[in-house]
């Protein structure tokens, strides 16, 4: 009689505990810590390309290249965030710093002037030259070099050109503290 009613009262935690670990699995935090709408991605290629109402004015992507928009949600005060962009690819690397080569150009669509960017081509770039004596390579986003950032704007996607195999990779900033003057 003790052993069933030891292994009852064993059971009930351990199920609960599998149980809350899934519950807290299955929904993360937004990424800014905030409340709010995660940006949408829509990537097309020159194949499965689909013109959609607000990028209709911009180009379609070209074979070997795909088009990539990112759809910013409405915030309440836009002025206090920043979007950060980084393009790269995720590799199999070793214990060297690695970088890709490749250059985001701000182009401006015709008669509409807004703005895209795009990256026509990305190779292989720098790399230290350290001996990683017997050491696992690793995945990592290797990235071509800079960032842009710019400032947060919902009111109209933003795309960029990159070539296949190639990853965008964002983030949201938010302003954290209020401005200081010096007199």
């Amino acid at each position: 009689m003790k052993l069933t009613h030891l292994f009852n009262t064993a059971a009930l935690p351990v199920a609960f505990a599998l149980l809350s670990f899934n519950a807290a699995a299955v929904s993360p935090p937004h990424p800014t810590g905030l409340n709010a709408p995660m940006i949408s991605v829509a990537s097309f290629n020159h194949k499965n390309y689909a013109e959609q109402e607000a990028t209709k004015m911009f180009p379609a992507p070209e074979a070997g290249m795909v088009q990539h928009i990112l759809t910013l949600p409405k915030l309440e005060n836009e002025d206090d965030y920043m979007v950060e962009i980084q393009i790269g690819q995720t590799q199999l690397v070793d214990c060297n710093k690695h970088g890709l080569n490749g250059e985001l150009k701000e182009l401006s669509v015709k008669g509409w002037g807004y703005s895209y960017y795009q990256v026509s081509e990305v190779s292989e770039g720098p790399s230290t030259m350290m001996a990683c004596l017997d050491m696992a390579k690793k995945e990592a986003f290797v990235r071509i070099p800079g960032e842009l950032k710019m400032r947060y704007d919902s009111r109209l996607p933003k795309v960029f050109y990159l070539p296949e195999g190639t990853e965008l990779r964002f983030r949201t900033w938010k302003v954290d503290s209020t401005y200081h003057y010096a007199k």
